[in-house]
């Protein structure tokens, strides 16, 4: 099940029935407000909700107060080993922080930052990932440990009577990664931030976080992603997007087509790609699906629970079926009026 709780991050509600929030991490100097706000800006404009960004040491205070005050979208301060930064983040404006408390040091330093987070409502997201294991859990098997590592910061912050919390656990293994998240969402209720760390290259990072982000979401686990890539993270959130529309999980236009064989009449994967082009930006209201089929002997039984199907010929036509019924047969290049004309009737 998804969490049970719900957590506010500024304006964006996650856990709950809410919708899974995309997220992603600017990679700019934080002391250079500008570039950093043109990039959140750019993250939002393609469907990021939350944006985090790194508060590296004091001097970075400051900075981070401009950019909050004047981001369009609710801003995550990264914190790591100085509890003092945690604090003064919070107090410049962060929606919530990101903390691991295993190297922020003292039970007292964490309990510190509880008690401003508390007075300012900010949320706290604790976890941990494969490279930050507690010693104590190295004995237990890998996904285990990853578990284990994470609870031991979630009671941390109960014990303090904190519990606007977001857990995050990532493992650069996939099987690991979704263990350990299952194994803590059976016990808690708290929301879930999943990913893949340390993912990779655009295209192993593709398939990395598709199979981890996936299989976690088809099992109704996971309330915020990211997709970590080595690279712009302007991809980062174009893939998750993606991701969601294909698992169903946003409103968007998801384009299937057919293995290519020997009976395929047109070529498929250009007839694919001129569609997905041709729908690219479309609004729509729900998850709609069309399937590109390449010959009239499978094509219809194939697509029959697509919303709209184009059933290419040689004969420089196309059939499209609605719903699994045929709705008409056009030339192509009458294919693409008909095909945007049925998705503002359907």
């Amino acid at each position: 099940m998804f969490s049970e709780k719900v957590v506010n991050v500024g304006n964006v509600n996650i856990g709950g029935n809410y919708p899974i929030v995309i997220q992603s991490m600017t990679n700019t100097d934080t002391t250079n407000v500008e570039d950093t706000l043109r990039q959140i800006n750019e993250l939002a404009n393609v469907g990021a909700k939350i944006v985090r960004v790194a508060v590296r040491d004091m001097g970075d205070i400051p900075f981070f107060s401009n950019i909050v005050t004047h981001s369009i979208v609710p801003i995550v301060a990264d914190i790591h080993f100085d509890y003092r930064l945690a604090i003064e983040a919070i107090k410049a404006g962060a929606a919530k922080i990101r903390i691991n408390p295993g190297n922020i040091g003292s039970d007292e330093k964490v309990r510190k930052i509880v008690e401003v987070a508390k007075e300012y409502k900010v949320p706290i997201r604790v976890g941990a990932n494969s490279g930050s294991i507690g010693k104590e859990f190295r004995h237990l098997s890998r996904h285990q440990a990853l578990a284990e590592s994470a609870l031991k910061e979630v009671r941390l912050l109960e014990r303090e009577g904190f519990y606007d919390i977001v857990i995050s656990m990532k493992s650069v293994d996939p099987k690991d990664n979704f263990l350990a998240n299952k194994y803590v969402s059976e016990i808690v209720p708290y929301p879930f931030h999943i990913g893949i760390t340390e993912a990779g290259i655009y295209e192993d990072a593709a398939v990395l976080s598709s199979v981890g982000i996936g299989s976690l979401l088809i099992n109704n686990i996971g309330d915020t992603i990211r997709i970590s890539i080595s690279g712009n993270p302007i991809k980062e959130v174009e893939l998750a997007k993606q991701l969601l529309v294909l698992l169903g999980f946003e409103n968007g236009i998801r384009v299937v087509a057919c293995p290519t064989c020997a009976r395929a009449e047109i070529d498929v994967e250009k007839l694919a790609y001129e569609v997905k082009s041709w729908v690219k930006g479309k609004k729509v209201n729900r998850n709609i699906t069309i399937s590109v089929m390449g010959c009239i002997v499978n094509g219809p039984g194939e697509a029959k629970y697509s919303d709209i199907a184009v059933v290419g010929t040689k004969n420089s036509s196309a059939a499209i079926f609605l719903k699994g019924d045929l709705y008409g047969t056009f030339k192509n290049d009458e294919l693409k009026e008909a095909l945007l004309s049925l998705l503002d009737i359907i």
